[in-house]
């Protein structure tokens, strides 16, 4: 625990991966939690629908917790509200386009009437016991992103949020770099910044080039246009609509979140839809194929989504015509590079044209290359230094950065998730690590999704199962039924009778060995004899489960 003079930082999320970013900032008496996101599994979680941070320190602590404060809404900053909310109390503050999204997610969970939502403006400075939070606006793939100035005990700190520097934004959404350097003035100790993109040269690209290029794109489309990208990026949904207008195009949409976070931002004020130019899918067949433009969801490969169904002709109202031109104006997200890769082949199979990052720029980052960084790091001018939100690769090459603007090589810290360092006036200290292993969702269950649970799955998945039935007299310890032998994603039962009737041999070999009333020893003896057997006749290792009743 801290004391007085000091502030300790407990990373639970983001430190070494992409995703599940939330942080711990605590005093003897104060605690607030920046960011409560979530991580999309990876293919080897079977059944998993999302991964959340272990919350067992802040819940330990939360007697002091006075804040959530949430940098912006990608699901990786507020995912996994509903899974902490229901056991603290305590407000989520965050921007106004933030709390609508995060509201909307709440009342998902039933939740949204028993949450208090603290809306937090640009420039806007908020006490929490003996902590104070300043917002900063920073520009980011999605409105009303917030950099943080913290005021602790030990000094002050920076938190970037997710952010990029663009000189000329659309729409006025700038990083302020005069509110970064003027909460600077006065020293920072620490810095805390987005390491996403520190392996990217120079500077990350504008949205007006970006504007400029699918200006470019949809003036010399001949046939319809779709457009994918992620659901939040309002800005870029906004351009899209503009050059519909300029082109004469009309827009539909097909996906819920677009339809829902369009009707929030236009009701919110940060989207404007020109006149006559939204229609819905009803109303496609009386324009003609050069006078439309459709917006779906599916920028990262996901089976249920409009522009996947629409790549496999599974869509209940739209098909690809050949001669659509595609447009996939997202980043690929790691892991999700085959999946998007299929879906893209799949569209060129149907006759359409794909345009995606990397052989067109229609697509800007929203996170700081390597200049930016260098920008922000110099701007803040930090005693000590902590790369964030990045793989392990990313907060390495970020402390190099940092090392490279003049921050002591002992000053630039990497940490790992579970990692708490403490601030006070001489320095910083190192505290025991927390315990930080992520939770696995699986529909309602939380946590009950384990290793041993996911080993267990990996096997039924790799190597199928194979259930042998036996039915036993009690009195005289003969076989009424079976061995029957069931097999389930191992082998066509018709094709491979023969090594299934060779099983069953064996299942009763086993049992005229083995003694009556042992039936542990039975069922293990049949499960390790079954498997070598197998292994040896067809190279396979299936799960074996053998089920045996007594009558």
């Amino acid at each position: 625990m801290p004391d007085s003079g000091s502030v300790t930082i407990t990373p639970l999320g983001g430190l070494g991966q992409i995703g599940l970013n939330c942080m711990v900032v605590s005093t003897a008496t104060s605690m607030i939690v920046v960011d409560c996101g979530l991580m999309f599994p990876d293919d080897y979680l079977l059944g998993v629908d999302v991964v959340i941070p272990r919350f067992d320190h802040i819940l330990a602590n939360k007697a002091k917790l006075k804040a959530i404060l949430v940098t912006h809404a990608h699901e990786d900053h507020i995912g996994a509200l509903p899974w902490l909310l229901p056991y603290v109390d305590a407000p989520v503050v965050g921007s106004r386009f933030t709390l609508a999204l995060a509201e909307n997610k709440l009342r998902e969970h039933n939740l949204d009437r028993h949450t208090t939502l603290v809306e937090a403006r640009a420039g806007e400075r908020k006490v929490f016991g003996d902590l104070a939070v300043n917002f900063f606006p920073v520009c980011h793939s999605i409105v009303q992103g917030y950099g943080l100035g913290i005021e602790t005990p030990a000094g002050r700190i920076v938190h970037t949020g997710d952010f990029k520097i663009d000189p000329n934004p659309l729409d006025g959404h700038a990083t302020d770099l005069d509110a970064f350097r003027s909460f600077s003035a006065e020293g920072v100790h620490l810095l805390m910044s987005d390491s996403t993109n520190v392996e990217r040269e120079g500077y990350s690209l504008t949205e007006r080039e970006i504007r400029a290029s699918l200006r470019e794109v949809f003036h010399k489309a001949t046939g319809r246009i779709l457009v994918t990208l992620f659901s939040s990026h309002i800005q870029r949904i906004q351009e899209i609509f503009d050059l519909a207008q300029q082109t004469g195009r009309k827009v539909a949409v097909s996906g819920k979140s677009i339809l829902g976070n369009i009707e929030l931002a236009s009701q919110l004020g940060f989207l404007r839809l020109p006149p006559d130019t939204f229609i819905s899918l009803e109303e496609l067949p009386g324009h003609a194929d050069e006078k439309v433009v459709l917006l779906v969801t599916g920028s990262q490969g996901e089976p249920l989504s409009a522009l996947a169904r629409l790549s496999c002709c599974e869509h209940r109202q739209l098909r690809v015509h050949r001669g659509d031109l595609v447009i996939m104006s997202s980043r690929i997200i790691p892991g999700n590079a085959r999946a998007i890769a299929k879906v893209i082949n799949n569209l060129y199979r149907l006759g359409a044209e794909v345009l995606y990052e990397r052989v067109q720029g229609i697509h800007a980052s929203g996170h700081a290359h390597r200049e930016e960084l260098r920008l922000m790091l110099e701007t803040v001018k930090p005693r000590h230094f902590v790369p964030v939100h990045g793989e392990y690769r990313h907060l390495v090459k970020h402390c190099r950065l940092a090392q490279e603007c003049g921050v002591p090589p002992e000053r630039t810290i990497l940490l790992e998730n579970g990692d708490p360092l403490t601030l006070h006036e001489g320095g910083v200290r190192f505290e025991e690590k927390v315990p930080v292993d992520a939770i696995y969702v699986d529909g309602k269950g939380v946590g009950d999704v384990g290793q041993s649970v996911i080993k267990e799955r990996q096997l039924l998945g790799g190597g199928g199962l194979v259930v042998v039935t036996i039915v036993i007299d009690e009195q005289t310890g003969e076989i009424l039924v079976g061995p029957n032998i069931i097999s389930k994603g191992f082998v066509f039962e018709q094709e491979y009778s023969h090594v299934l009737e060779d099983a069953k041999c064996i299942v009763l070999d086993i049992f005229e060995n083995i003694p009556p009333g042992e039936v542990v020893k039975l069922k293990d003896r049949i499960r390790s004899s079954l498997r070598r057997f197998f292994r040896k006749v067809l190279e396979r290792d299936p799960v074996v489960l053998p089920l045996i009743m007594t009558v």
